[in-house]
């Protein structure tokens, strides 16, 4: 039995933990080819080896979105190794906290760069790429429909004290998601975007713990204020926060050919949370 993206290219960026590792595993599980990017080589490889051993296929693209020739050369590594490209997931992300008065430059442009010039870069320069592929298709006679799913938060819909870096950046990609769809229509693809609440991964697991990570060369502090973290959970109506699988699920939906009619849209996946 062909899985619902059998054949397909799929392109994820920061799959080699958390949600976009989920993403992965998922296509994967549904017939695609993966290009998987993070960070570092050791996540990157570990999530690569878990698709091959389940008996699919993917490669990895290591590197920071946010460097100015990551774009083109993830795009290229998909065409070399596959062809072509057919599902790009604009997931890589982290966030860099403070309230407005103490937030530097430094911490406004890393997450403007990460959350919302990345995933411009990476469609700038997957549009030639894909027009070229829809207008060969048309001129055999094929209909194939590409999909585009770009990652928003909820901090993105509503705002969120402490993060209006990151709350810009993400309200920011909303617009793009839904003026590239209204570009991208002619050239048979949609553009879709996945607002998340809260996620358990590693990024969002109780500060308490004093985590800090190596993000970029940055020292940057992990983790949600326990104290806000149950309150938040409390909020939710299903009383806690969603599964890296779950949340795959949700961009999942965009991916697969029962949406090919949905573009622009931005979907929710918060548990029942419907505002702030």
């Amino acid at each position: 039995m062909q899985g619902k993206v059998d054949g397909k290219v799929a392109l994820i960026t920061g799959s080699g933990r958390g949600i976009g590792r989920a993403v992965a595993l998922k296509l994967a599980a549904e017939g695609a080819k993966l290009v998987v990017n993070d960070l570092d080589v050791e996540p990157a490889d570990e999530t690569v080896q878990a698709i091959r051993d389940a008996g699919g296929e993917a490669i990895a693209c290591v590197g920071s979105v946010s460097a100015p020739d990551f774009a083109d050369r993830f795009i290229q590594t998909a065409v070399k190794a596959y062809g072509g490209l057919d599902i790009v997931v604009n997931n890589a992300g982290y966030t860099w906290d403070n309230v407005v008065q103490k937030m530097t430059d430094e911490q406004w442009y890393a997450m403007i760069d990460l959350h919302l010039t990345a995933p411009f870069r990476i469609l700038r320069a997957a549009q030639p790429v894909i027009r070229q592929l829809s207008k060969s298709e048309l001129q055999q006679g094929e209909h194939k429909m590409r999909k585009v799913v770009n990652i928003s938060s909820v901090a993105g819909l509503f705002g969120n004290a402490g993060q209006v870096n990151y709350s810009a950046a993400k309200a920011g990609i909303v617009g793009m998601t839904k003026t590239l769809a209204k570009e991208w229509g002619r050239i048979n693809t949609t553009v879709n975007c996945v607002a998340f609440g809260l996620v358990k991964t590693r990024l969002t697991g109780s500060a308490a713990d004093n985590e800090m990570a190596t993000i970029e060369g940055r020292e940057i502090a992990i983790g949600v204020n326990p104290d806000l973290l149950q309150t938040v959970e409390r909020s939710i109506p299903f009383g806690r926060g969603a599964t890296p699988e779950e949340a795959a699920g949700a961009v999942y939906l965009f991916c697969i050919p029962e949406s090919d009619f949905v573009s622009g849209q931005t979907l929710m996946c918060t548990g029942g949370i419907t505002g702030i």
